[in-house]
């Protein structure tokens, strides 16, 4: 096998931590696993299997970017012949098979700077969150634009573009596979089962918190990118404000609005539904089922709002010139 290393990452994952770092392990000789001041003794806890650590300066604040980053550069130090580097999070487990068809895809084109596959919830039907998760993975098969924490790199493009953006607490992948398309690299997402993921969002806060960090993301490498030759995420950014705060103030403008229309302002409110149809027919083409499709449909609008909510903290955050810190749901 070519010369590939394993850099994990966590933060009080407790058992999760301990699947992941035993399904890599056995397939990888170099795996380092960066802590981010856990609590429940992950580092010992990965220690104990044989895996170099990392634990973070407590001083500059916590990124999953800034994580990786770091297990990179000690895998290098280690092993600079490194060709192909495997990030994983601490609450996955990579199923077998997958690094191997992910080198082949790499061998058979020189210009694939990055492999993902089918990411899969461990428990999709214990809550709804769970399978709103494991939904959101189901991606197309082939040349995508993105792909999420988990994938292999080739290690030449990934330090030729500057690796992560660590001061980003969210869409550091996208951001990161953004600037590769850009210099000409290509992002493949094959057809073969990657990891097995533990969200455990049992609440709607949780959800709801995941929603606002997807938010800020989208704003944050809306900003980012707007003003270059591709920005990213523009139709989105654009659409959670206008759904957002339309959900928000709809009802009260059509009610407004009434006297002046002899009550048909108050077929506005019907957009959302509408949408929500809309949305659910095209997961059903998406091969979803017809339950599974009533879900992803109604959370996707509802989720207009914590998006737009994440929006206008990324905005905050920027106008006070803060650092922004972790926006975390478990």
């Amino acid at each position: 096998m070519a010369e590939v290393g394993v850099v994990a990452i966590g933060r009080n994952e407790g058992e999760r931590l301990r699947r992941c770092l035993e399904s890599v392990v056995k397939q990888v000789r170099a795996v380092v696993y960066v802590d981010s001041n856990s609590t429940d003794g992950s580092v010992d806890l990965a220690r104990g299997l044989g895996v170099e650590c990392v634990q973070l300066d407590l001083s500059v604040p916590f990124t999953a970017a800034r994580a990786r980053n770091g297990g990179f550069d000690r895998l290098l130090q280690a092993q600079p012949q490194l060709e192909y580097v495997l990030f994983v999070d601490g609450d996955c487990e990579v199923l077998p098979g997958f690094l191997e068809r992910a080198l082949q895809t790499m061998e058979k084109n020189a210009q694939v700077a990055a492999v993902c596959g089918r990411r899969r919830e461990r428990f999709p039907t214990a809550t709804r969150y769970n399978l709103l998760c494991d939904l959101e993975w189901n991606t197309p098969v082939g040349e995508a634009d993105a792909c999420g924490g988990d994938v292999l790199m080739r290690v030449a493009p990934f330090q030729s573009v500057g690796k992560y953006r660590p001061e980003l607490i969210a869409g550091e992948e996208p951001e990161l596979c953004h600037r590769l398309r850009l210099a000409g690299w290509k992002i493949m997402r094959i057809d073969a089962d990657m990891t097995l993921h533990d969200a455990a969002m049992t609440r709607f806060s949780q959800w709801w918190k995941r929603s606002v960090r997807a938010g800020w993301a989208f704003a944050s490498n809306y900003q980012l990118t707007r003003s270059g030759p591709a920005p990213m995420w523009g139709k989105e950014y654009r659409s959670n404000w206008v759904w957002g705060l339309g959900l928000l103030f709809l009802p009260f403008i059509a009610l407004a609005l009434a006297p002046f229309t002899c009550g048909l302002s108050a077929l506005l409110v019907l957009l959302y539904p509408l949408q929500m149809v809309r949305i659910y027919r095209s997961r059903r083409r998406h091969g979803d089922g017809s339950p599974e499709a009533r879900v992803y449909a109604f959370f996707t609008v509802l989720g207009k709002i914590p998006q737009m909510f994440g929006q206008v903290r990324y905005h905050q955050q920027r106008w006070r010139a803060e650092k922004a810190t972790l926006i975390e749901y478990k």
